[in-house]
């Protein structure tokens, strides 16, 4: 369990990498994520879980 919250907060630091050092080009990118489709959105998406599904499997 402790792994799992050492996992979490690297996320959490992670993501918070870019809206920190750069807001206005964090901005600009949720507003071309807003113009995509569902099924471009739902393709990134899984592509997110077979990398992180493979990266733990590997781990």
């Amino acid at each position: 369990m402790n792994g799992f919250w050492i996992a979490l907060g690297w996320v959490l630091v992670i993501e918070g990498l870019l809206p920190f050092v750069s807001p206005g080009g964090w901005r600009r990118m949720f507003t071309q994520l807003l113009q995509l489709r569902d099924g471009q959105i739902r393709f990134c998406a899984l592509l997110g879980l077979i990398a992180g599904g493979a990266i733990l499997l590997l781990a």
